[in-house]
């Protein structure tokens, strides 16, 4: 491939991100959705924020979930972030705070300060983890950093 055509790649990912967050979301939809197929992480993640919420599309749990799983895999920390919030909170898969906490760490080892402090909330209410007050405080500290 040419150095022209990672350019235009480029241009394409980006013109699907502005309008993500110029809030053109079908326009945003319409362009990142084939980079989300063709395995790019981040498009993947604002693809599932799209259906999660239904922006620009019609609300789907399934396709909000897979596309944030599939980001999450690939180790993008906000999917990794978003994953755990559907899991604790039950929202697009079944409620799992056990799973949910695992991709929290996933995400709060990349430094990721919510993931660290909702980790580190878990460790303190024992909530999908053993209660360690000890863990919860170092993740605090590490949050504040």
């Amino acid at each position: 491939m040419s150095n022209l055509e990672y350019t235009d790649a480029d241009a394409g990912l980006a013109s699907g991100m502005a309008a993500f967050e110029a809030k053109h979301f079908a326009r945003a939809m319409q362009l990142l959705y084939p980079y989300a197929e063709q395995g790019h992480a981040s498009a993947q993640y604002h693809v599932a924020i799209m259906y999660q919420n239904g922006l620009g599309i019609t609300q789907s749990d399934v396709a909000a979930w897979k596309w944030m799983h599939d980001a999450a895999q690939q180790g993008f920390a906000l999917a990794q972030h978003g994953l755990g919030f559907m899991y604790l909170a039950g929202e697009c898969i079944d409620q799992n705070s056990s799973k949910a906490a695992e991709w929290f760490k996933q995400a709060a080892q990349q430094g990721l300060a919510g993931s660290l402090l909702t980790l580190a909330h878990l460790y303190e209410t024992g909530n999908g983890v053993e209660q360690n007050q000890a863990e919860a405080q170092r993740l605090y500290a590490l949050a504040n950093l």
